[in-house]
């Protein structure tokens, strides 16, 4: 079989063979994909806050709700600055879209 090589690819070769990847994890991974979620203090906590308690998704989608509650009901004492409004818009823009999509999820899955 004639060897073909791409303009400077040079002399190349990977065994690529996914289940002896699969099955040698890497530290405390397993698995053809990993996400690696960053460091933590305490990995014992945030592992069992993740499985007994909440996803980040489901921490983040409740910070949002009460967010919308306070600024529902925020009075400043003095006016706010362009860069505060457009923050507080932002956020407000960003909480009403998240809102759609799950809209749109839950009539996907009612069908």
């Amino acid at each position: 079989m004639p060897v073909f090589k791409l303009p400077l690819s040079g002399n190349v070769t990977q065994a690529i063979n996914p289940w002896t990847n699969f099955l040698n994890p890497v530290g405390n991974q397993v698995g053809l994909v990993n996400i690696n979620l960053g460091t933590s203090s305490n990995p014992a906590v945030e592992e069992e806050v993740l499985s007994d308690v909440a996803s980040y998704g489901k921490q983040l989608g409740r910070i949002g709700d009460v967010l919308a509650v306070l600024l529902a009901h925020f009075h400043p004492k003095q006016e706010l600055t362009a860069h505060e409004k457009k923050a507080i818009q932002d956020l407000k823009s960003m909480l009403d879209d998240i809102v759609q999509v799950k809209k749109r999820h839950s009539h996907s899955t009612k069908t």
